[in-house]
């Protein structure tokens, strides 16, 4: 492989402050790199998430993204879409509209909305939604360690990743799951009390290639717990997610839902590496 020297950032995304949101590293010059190459670095990285900017093939779009685990690649990501727009915008990248930036990547194109610090994304179709198996439903809950009477509801809400949404009656509920091994990939959530600056308490835990861990904060999860929930009438936009505090973390996830009945994620994004790499 003959490696050349391409701009390279890490950014922070859904944190209030820096390095309490979900980390993201991003190549702004990724051409010419192959499938292989991008997945290795992507597991040299070892951060959920790396992301490879690429000039577009869609006429309407900006740039192209693709977007890969330590395992495997994603149709779509939401902090990777959050963190390659800001990445994208500050190494000069000059958008075709004045308000919105528009991504390619695998599930189409993504719109992504600036408002100053606070970027958020207009949360894509999902690519499979509906009822769970009850057998599915009693795996999730064998999973998380939890009874399956205090599961609320459940329903597929992949839009790439492969969630699978699960309900809980509240914040502090969310927040005692001690998961064990999985197989499959679950996004939690809860209310809070009214007293609380936050609606809900969400939790990711992600599934690959045998290898379970729980994310930071989710972008992809938000969105799609946010259009399957407000959907049905249990939850109503606006409101603010808190992600991440089981674990450490401090997310905060702005939710919105516009007149056309759109679901938008918003987040801080913040550049907290920036150099070159070889590669």
């Amino acid at each position: 492989m003959h490696f050349m020297k391409r701009r390279f950032v890490q950014v922070d995304v859904f944190g209030e402050t820096p390095y309490r949101g979900n980390p993201l590293a991003v190549v702004i010059d990724a051409e010419g790199l192959t499938t292989t190459d991008m997945q290795k670095f992507a597991k040299w990285t070892n951060l959920s998430e790396t992301t490879f900017l690429l000039p577009p093939t869609h006429t309407c779009a900006d740039y192209k993204v693709r977007i890969f685990t330590p395992t495997n690649e994603l149709p779509f990501a939401g902090h990777p879409t959050l963190g390659s727009s800001h990445a994208w915008l500050a190494n000069g990248g000059m958008p075709k509209s004045e308000d919105f930036v528009v991504q390619e990547c695998g599930v189409g194109l993504v719109t992504v909305r600036r408002d100053g610090n606070l970027l958020s994304f207009a949360a894509p179709p999902l690519l499979r939604s509906g009822a769970v198996d009850e057998a599915l439903i009693y795996e999730a809950s064998m999973s998380l360690g939890i009874t399956r009477d205090s599961i609320i509801d459940a329903a597929w809400i992949d839009n790439g990743p492969g969630w699978l949404g699960i309900l809980l009656a509240s914040a502090e509920e969310v927040l005692a799951i001690q998961p064990t091994a999985m197989k499959l990939t679950l996004g939690v959530v809860g209310a809070h009390s009214p007293q609380s600056k936050f609606a809900y308490e969400v939790r990711a835990f992600y599934s690959s290639n045998g290898i379970t861990f729980e994310d930071p904060v989710t972008g992809s999860l938000n969105a799609s717990l946010a259009q399957w929930l407000i959907g049905l009438g249990r939850f109503s936009a606006p409101y603010l997610a808190s992600q991440g505090t089981a674990i450490g973390y401090a997310g905060v996830v702005h939710v919105e839902a516009d007149a056309s009945h759109d679901i938008w994620i918003g987040g801080d994004v913040v550049t907290c590496i920036a150099g070159d790499i070889e590669l």
